[in-house]
């Protein structure tokens, strides 16, 4: 997780939840939790080939959230 960009995964975040978030903008944040192992290859895949979007979206928003709760406790115990 050392390398994610934790603002703009919540950045994104805060733009998908909010319904706000532009295709680009969608794939952006799951490239970002792709590439950090935080969603697996099937859920990134099925979302690339248009299945089940929504309800991995919706379940990406929840791992997101996960990932920077984790970041946040981290930092708070530096």
């Amino acid at each position: 997780m050392s390398g994610m960009n934790y603002q703009r995964l919540l950045f994104l975040s805060q733009k998908v939840k909010s319904g706000q978030a532009t295709k680009p903008e969608r794939d952006e944040y799951m490239d970002l939790l792709f590439q950090n192992n935080s969603i697996t290859a099937k859920q990134y895949h099925d979302y690339k080939a248009g299945r089940n979007t929504e309800d991995i979206l919706g379940a990406a928003l929840v791992i997101g959230g996960i990932v920077l709760l984790g970041y946040l406790l981290g930092k708070a115990t530096e």
